[in-house]
């Protein structure tokens, strides 16, 4: 079985979104280009992390390269929904990062589940076209985008809008409340 990279370099939209009610949203990332639309699938913490690693990537970019970074505050962002047909195109399960120098952009690698952990590798690419330390299993599908800092900066606050947008947490404990409620830890002292 051959692995497959889908690579946008750059994507003409790249986003996180969600499909599903608060407390079943399934969680992917969707880029769309040159007529391909790829979504993968991932965990709301994998996307809670990428935002935060990232704008940790743009601080040293611009520490380290002198990258010019857009304001924090982008004025509204993209807000539509994920493009349909959302078909799964793989699980993920690690996630790349690294910084290009050459071409001051950011290049973000989702590769399938395999059987590493899932974590997110962040690596510092000078002027390569792989990411550096990112070498888990070649044989796994991968989705692979360049963007551009406002980009990465755009991705990074709808990223924070879509993982805030799900069930708001309880105020003693901090766990997400459903509808109906939910047994407190800190109320009664344990959690079914």
């Amino acid at each position: 079985m051959t692995h497959q990279v889908h690579a946008f370099e750059p994507p003409e939209r790249f986003v996180a979104g969600t499909v599903g009610p608060p407390g079943e949203r399934t969680f992917f990332l969707q880029a769309r280009g040159g007529g391909r639309l790829v979504s993968v699938a991932l965990e709301k913490v994998q996307v809670s992390l990428l935002a935060e690693k990232l704008e940790e990537l743009l601080t040293e970019a611009q520490r380290r390269f002198g990258v010019e970074l857009p304001e924090a505050t982008v004025p509204v962002g993209d807000n539509d929904p994920l493009e349909t047909p959302v078909d799964e195109e793989f699980r993920v399960g690690t996630l790349g990062l690294a910084f290009d120098a050459d071409t001051a952009t950011v290049v973000i690698e989702a590769i399938a589940v395999g059987e590493a952990e899932t974590e997110i590798e962040l690596g510092e690419a000078e002027a390569e076209d792989e990411p550096d330390d990112v070498e888990p299993d070649e044989d796994l599908d991968r989705l692979r985008v360049r963007l551009t800092p406002e980009a990465t900066r755009a991705f990074i606050e709808r990223a924070r809008r879509v993982v805030n947008a799900g069930r708001p947490p309880c105020p003693l404990c901090g766990q997400p409340l459903d509808p109906a409620g939910h047994l407190c830890p800190r109320n009664n002292g344990y959690h079914r």
